[in-house]
C-alpha cells in the first residue's frame, strides 16, 4: 500500500491523513443536508463538527506529546510527523473530546439534542469510513496474518515505522472490511432519517450498527497494542462496541414521557399555524 501520498521535496504528505480530511470535508457537506432533514438549523450544525473536530484534534495531539515528550524533547522535528500516529487510545480519547465539546457547544445554542444527534448519524459513519480507507493505504490498524486471495502485503518501511506494520505479510485487509461496513451504515441512515418515528432513532440505529461492525471487523484485526482482555476473548475496541451497541438500544427504548412522534409534532405545529 501507500503509507505517503505524494511528496514535495522532503514534506510528505501521508495517505491516512489526506484521506481522513477528505472524509471529514464530505461528512460536513452532508450534515448539512441532514440538518435539513431532521429539522435542525444547519449552521449551528456546522459550528458544532468544527467545535468538536477541532477540539478532539487538539486533545489527541497533547496527549500523544505528553506520552512521547522525552522523545520528543530530544528530537523537536519529529513533531511534524504527529499526524501520522494511531491508536485506538488516541480515537478513544478524541471521540469522548468531540462529544463533550459538541454537548457545550449545543446546550447554551438550545439545539435539540435528540433531533441534531440524527442528523450526525450518517455523516459520522460517512467520516469513520473514510478513515478505515486511509488507514488501509497507511497500514495502521492493520489485520491479522492470512492466505485469503485479497490478502494485502506492505512493503514499505515507513508503514513499519509509522504504524508497526509487519512487512512481505499477507494480513486481512481489515480496514476495507470495516470501511465498507461504515459505508453501508451511512447510505442506511441516511436512507432512514425521513422515516424516523421519533427523535433520536437513527442516532440510537447508528450507535448500535457501529457497534455491530467494530466488534464483527475486530475478529480479523491484529489485537498487538489494542488491550486483550478476560485472558484474550475481547480486546478494547471489543468493550467500546458493546457499549455502543447497549447505548443505541438504550436510545432507541420507547419509555414513557420520551416524546410525541415525529410526525405528530409536525402535525402539532401546523395546528398552531392554521388557528394562529
Amino acid at each position: 500500500m501507500h503509507p505517503v501520498l505524494f511528496s514535495i521535496g522532503s514534506f510528505l504528505i501521508p495517505a491516512y491523513g489526506a484521506v481522513a480530511a477528505l472524509g471529514v470535508l464530505l461528512a460536513l457537506f452532508l450534515a448539512q443536508r441532514t440538518a435539513r432533514m431532521a429539522d435542525v438549523n444547519p449552521a449551528q450544525v456546522w459550528n458544532l463538527c468544527v467545535v468538536a473536530l477541532f477540539s478532539a484534534l487538539i486533545v489527541e495531539r497533547l496527549l500523544v506529546v505528553a506520552l512521547n515528550w522525552s522523545a520528543l524533547r530530544l528530537h523537536p522535528r519529529w513533531m511534524l510527523a504527529l499526524s501520522m500516529i494511531h491508536h485506538p487510545l488516541l480515537a478513544g480519547v478524541g471521540a469522548l473530546t468531540g462529544l463533550g465539546a459538541a454537548t457545550i457547544y449545543a446546550r447554551p445554542n438550545r439545539m435539540p439534542l435528540a433531533s441534531t444527534a440524527d442528523a450526525l448519524a450518517s455523516p459520522l459513519a460517512l467520516g469513520l469510513a473514510f478513515e478505515q480507507f486511509g488507514a488501509l493505504l497507511a497500514g495502521s490498524e492493520f489485520g491479522s496474518e492470512t492466505t485469503v486471495r485479497w490478502a494485502v502485503t506492505y512493503s514499505s518501511p515507513l508503514a513499519a515505522r509509522w504504524s508497526g506494520t509487519p512487512l512481505g505479510i499477507p494480513l486481512h485487509p481489515v480496514q476495507a472490511y470495516e470501511g465498507v461496513a461504515f459505508l453501508s451504515l451511512s447510505l442506511l441512515l441516511l436512507a432512514g432519517l425521513p422515516a424516523r418515528r421519533r427523535a433520536a432513532d437513527v442516532a440510537g440505529l447508528g450507535l448500535m450498527g457501529l457497534g455491530v461492525a467494530a466488534y464483527v471487523t475486530e475478529l480479523w484485526r491484529d489485537w498487538e497494542g489494542r488491550g486483550v482482555l478476560f485472558g484474550g476473548v475481547l480486546d478494547g475496541p471489543q468493550i467500546a462496541a458493546i457499549v455502543f451497541v447497549l447505548a443505541g438500544a438504550f436510545v432507541l427504548m420507547e419509555r414513557k414521557g420520551s416524546g410525541a412522534p415525529i410526525e405528530c409534532k409536525q402535525q402539532g405545529v401546523e395546528n398552531e399555524a392554521v388557528h394562529g
